[in-house]
């Protein structure tokens, strides 16, 4: 079996390296070069982690030609090895002091833990020893014969993990000995690291039962059973020269019952002797840290430092302030690990002689406020940008350079020059006119008065809908993107390098919405879509056509395994010069009799897959992005597209985590969505569609967005949002919860599909229930596509034949 981990190459490719130090010359001083007068101090800094897939996405290209079967094991490790060197060695050039390793995943680091601590589910056949790629990606992707564990958001970002799936009989066995490889392969170096594990209570939190398990059951039983495992672990990285630990453990900024807080003090009591003579480092991150919570942690035995997030927990300094364990390191993240504007240093200099005089100038540690991965990787790849906004930013390669200017200045060795030139940068966007414009704030303000719900309710919109369409019991639709080809790639590359004109353009993308439209026809599909081939991303096509964005080359972010994106850049107040899909969804619905949906991204969506600007409260923002919408929409509706669907995938995902702060946040982005259809006619169909994310404690928001049929991902995760319906939740609008996972190249059967549907219509009506994949298709294969579509039509024939003859 190929093994994940093995020490690999110490010789970095020209291909996977970061140029930092070009980097360095340019973003540490704009004025002079001075790289050398960082490299020459090792001051009291540290990254708590950092992008995995590389400046250019070579871990991206590398992990999908392995999987297509085009290259070897030891291609994939080689790469991956040739990053995380180059990462290392930048971090050290710019004079990081706790630099960080075991941050790097070939998909995850949950589903590394899970591998580390030997909890492979019995489906993918794993009879025990070192856990190989085999194994491991069958976890994340799925088989022939086995589904994929599910996927869900990693807390409030965009980023997914795998969830682990837990049981009374879970056997923990130390499975995967990456931690412990990736340290010793920096210690050949000459890299002094700081292994990061997933703590262990927050791993237990964040998995879920065990499929047949009791819900009763509690995952923090499983306590005393995997603290061995990490031990071991631990006593490996001792033999092996650590000198430091990081335990993430971002569960702390939840709102935690208390016996889930006594488990931490649990957790580290046992292993206070397991971890004696190394230094420990306990790391939360995303949100401020509870009062109780912080109690628990501080007091928690063993450890060597606590790391905050300053950034979005500023109310974790007023709490501090009121006491912070004597003796104790405070690794202080005042650098934003996920967004990309540039630090004001001069404020975060200030945050940090503050709190340096109450933990102590030997105590202090200058830090990001959360790991560097939801972020792009090096503004220096950015040649598009221009002078004025690039200044305003930093990615990864300069928030590095932040942390380590900002540690520095703490030590009495400000970079004056550095300091003046970022001072400028702020002054700069703060009074540039190309934020401001006050047609749309004043547009936006005059929001706040109506709650924009349609006129009619959705019974009777559904019946005037129906009408007019005339669809079958149980339509079938799929959800926007058909597969992206190799060939449609470059297509669209080519129009914007000018290689190609405008009129080859569009007879290229037309033939591609021909051939989409044909093959769902022949598969008998009820409502059509174009299939997106005009489209690089669901939030950046519709960004690149709204005034108050900018966008990047290269400025990629993991959203999950190897698929990337690039969030746009909301600079300033958003409008909507001209149309954006009118032209190209008109073309489609006259290629067809039959229904052709308008696909359009939501406002919430768009915010919250986007870098957002930092100078105005996030749903001002929102309400711009929604009569931008709205307006299209509208242009939509006039065009004769009577089936509009405006995806909210991620309203889910900016749901604040503390519960004190959720109804607030729920309220404006409901309300975002609803502005953007209150104006349609009856007869015009809203669809919503959201995915990978735990609905069921906010399905009365949900609800209260008014569509007329939501769409939402529900196969992967085991069915459990029906679990909502069983429960008793009422729901009158149409809904299509998802029929198969489309993240596995895996093609269901006819008869796993009806088994689903069969399962849904146990808690929901035939008449509001719709037949849909989990998403878009743009990530598979149309080998995988045609087949799995093919048997979701014929499921849903099959039972409507069987609904029919029970009347």
């Amino acid at each position: 079996m190929r093994h994940i981990s093995v020490l690999p190459s110490l010789t970095a490719s020209s291909s996977a390296v970061i140029s930092f130090r070009r980097s360095s010359s340019l973003f540490l001083n704009p004025t002079t070069n001075r790289l050398g007068f960082f490299r020459l101090r090792t001051m009291a800094s540290h990254i708590v982690g950092y992008p995995r897939m590389g400046p250019n996405r070579e871990l991206k290209f590398a992990l999908e030609s392995f999987w297509d079967g085009k290259s070897s094991a030891e291609e994939l490790q080689k790469v991956a090895a040739d990053l995380r060197s180059t990462i290392w060695k930048q971090m050290a050039d710019a004079g990081i002091k706790y630099i960080p390793s075991n941050s790097f995943s070939y998909y995850d680091q949950v589903l590394d833990t899970t591998a580390m601590v030997g909890a492979v589910p019995p489906r993918y056949g794993w009879n025990g020893g070192e856990i190989g790629f085999d194994a491991y990606f069958s976890m994340a992707r799925g088989n022939a014969s086995a589904p994929a564990m599910e996927m869900t958001k990693w807390f409030d970002t965009n980023y997914h993990y795998i969830v682990p799936e837990l049981g009374p009989d879970v056997k923990f066995s130390y499975a995967s000995h990456k931690a412990v490889n990736e340290f010793k392969e920096a210690k050949a170096l000459g890299i002094e690291s700081i292994p990061v594990l997933v703590g262990p209570v927050s791993f237990l939190l964040l998995s879920k039962p065990a499929k047949g398990v009791e819900k009763s059951f509690s995952l923090l039983s499983l306590v005393e059973n995997i603290l061995p495992v990490y031990k071991e672990v631990v006593a490996e990285l001792k033999s092996a020269g650590a000198a430091w630990i990081q335990f993430d453990e971002p569960t702390l900024v939840m709102d935690l019952e208390s016996h889930k807080l006594q488990a931490f003090t649990h957790a580290y009591s046992e292993l206070e002797s397991s971890l004696a003579g190394l230094n420990v480092i306990i790391e939360t991150y995303f949100a401020d840290v509870p009062v109780e919570a912080y109690k628990t942690l501080t007091a928690l035995k063993g450890v060597t430092g606590f790391g905050f997030d300053l950034v979005r927990g500023t109310r974790t300094l007023d709490l501090i302030k009121g006491g912070f364990p004597s003796g104790k390191h405070l690794f202080a993240g005042v650098v934003d690990g996920r967004n990309i504007w540039a630090n004001d240093l001069s404020a975060s200099l200030n945050i940090l002689q503050a709190l340096e005089d109450i933990v102590g100038k030997e105590k202090i540690v200058v830090s990001t406020s959360c790991s560097l991965l939801h972020t792009a990787v090096d503004l220096v790849n950015e040649t598009k940008l221009d002078k004025e906004i690039k200044s305003w930013l930093a990615f990864a390669a300069q928030k590095v350079v932040e942390v380590n200017a900002l540690a520095n200045a703490l030590s009495g060795q400000k970079d004056e020059a550095f300091f003046s030139a970022n001072a400028a940068a702020h002054a700069s966007k703060k009074s540039s006119p190309r934020v401001t414009n006050e047609a749309v704030q004043k547009a936006a303000a005059a929001l706040k008065g109506s709650d924009h719900r349609r006129a009619t309710n959705v019974s009777a919109r559904l019946d005037a809908q129906q009408k007019k369409l005339n669809l079958p019991i149980l339509p079938t639709t799929t959800l926007g993107s058909f597969p992206q080809t190799m060939e449609l790639r470059k297509v669209r590359r080519e129009y914007k390098a000018r290689k190609i004109s405008e009129d080859e353009y569009v007879k290229a993308i037309k033939e591609e919405i021909n051939k989409v439209v044909k093959l769902q026809e022949e598969l008998d599909i009820d409502v059509l879509v174009h299939g997106e081939p005009e489209r690089n991303d669901m939030v950046e096509y519709f960004g690149e056509q709204l005034s108050g964005f900018a966008f990047t080359v290269n400025g990629w972010v993991q959203s999950y395994g190897s698929r990337c994106v690039k969030p746009p850049i909301i600079y300033g107040d958003v409008s909507r010069p001209k149309a954006m899909t009118v032209f190209w969804s008109s073309m489609a619905q006259s290629m067809t009799g039959r229904p052709m949906k308008g696909m359009l991204t939501g406002p919430v969506t768009i915010l919250n897959w986007s870098f957002v600007r930092d100078d105005q409260p996030r749903f001002e923002t929102c309400y711009q992005i929604a009569l931008a919408i709205k307006d299209e929409v509208e242009d939509l509706e006039k065009a004769g597209i009577n089936v509009i669907q405006i995806d909210e995938a991620a309203l889910r995902e900016g749901l604040p985590l503390r519960k004190s702060e959720q109804a607030f946040y729920l309220d404006w982005a409901v309300h975002s969505f609803r502005i953007t259809n209150c104006g349609v006619k009856d007869t015009s169909q809203i669809h919503t569609h959201m995915c990978y994310s735990n609905f069921n404690d906010i399905i009365h928001a949900i609800i209260d967005m008014d569509a007329d049929v939501i769409s939402i991902e529900n196969s992967r995760s085991d069915e459990k949002l029906l679990s909502i319906f069983r429960e008793g939740v009422k729901y009158g609008a149409g809904i299509g919860p998802g029929v198969y996972d489309i993240h596995s190249p895996r093609i269901p059967s006819t008869e796993e599909i009806a088994d689903r549907v069969n399962k849904m219509l146990a808690v929901l009506e035939s008449n509001i229930l719709w037949v849909n994949p989990d998403c878009g298709l743009k990530t598979r294969k149309y080998g995988e596509v045609k087949p799995a579509l093919s048997n979701m039509v014929a499921a849903a024939k099959l039972l409507r034949n069987q609904l029919a003859r029970a009347k």
